[in-house]
């Protein structure tokens, strides 16, 4: 392990800075998944050389929480939103899925013990008006994205890890297409 570590690190560094620090930003409420689905994704996609960002993994004592969390959803190219029981009550998670879906990154939904319909922002106090329109509607964004539904009790880890993973890389595979398409149909014009 210490090995993957050590070379995720040294891939990191040789990255020119013109490119965002991680691919994929996984957001998640921590309480129900950051030791489950959350940790095994990241793991997952760093055995595939995919960088990504879980913020137990990626932030140490001291960080600027949103500073260092937003910066990370602006630069990746794609976020995985593992939505869970208790999802919709995280500040930190609605304020993340609205960041995603205000940038225009593709989110890949991972409905864990929660089905889409179950999903919903409620008035806690905690929030403006405004904030509870904004996290309202990137819920109903996300609700309305082809997801992967997954029940903790009866499903298979490893093959939604596995499905998930293979999502990401087919995703960053057409991000780069679209890249490269758009950077031809400009030097031809």
């Amino acid at each position: 392990m210490l090995n993957i570590i050590k070379r995720q690190m040294a891939y990191q560094k040789a990255r020119p800075t013109n490119q965002p620090a991680c691919d994929v930003f996984i957001n998640h409420r921590g309480i129900d998944t950051k030791r489950s689905i959350a940790s095994l994704l990241y793991h997952q996609l760093l055995l595939s050389r995919i960088p990504s960002f879980l913020d137990n993994k990626n932030m140490k004592p001291g960080d600027k929480l949103f500073e260092n969390i937003d910066s990370a959803i602006l630069g990746c190219k794609i976020g995985v939103a593992v939505f869970s029981p208790r999802y919709c009550q995280s500040y930190f998670c609605l304020h993340e899925l609205a960041l995603m879906m205000e940038s225009g990154k593709k989110v890949i939904p991972i409905f864990c013990d929660v089905k889409p319909s179950e999903l919903r922002v409620s008035d806690n106090k905690m929030c403006s008006g405004s904030e509870i329109k904004r996290f309202g509607y990137a819920i109903e964004e996300a609700k309305n994205t082809v997801g992967l539904a997954f029940n903790t009790t009866k499903g298979n880890w490893s093959d939604v890890v596995t499905y998930a993973t293979e999502l990401v890389k087919e995703s960053l595979i057409e991000i780069e297409n679209e890249k490269h398409a758009t950077r031809q149909a400009q030097i031809l014009y």
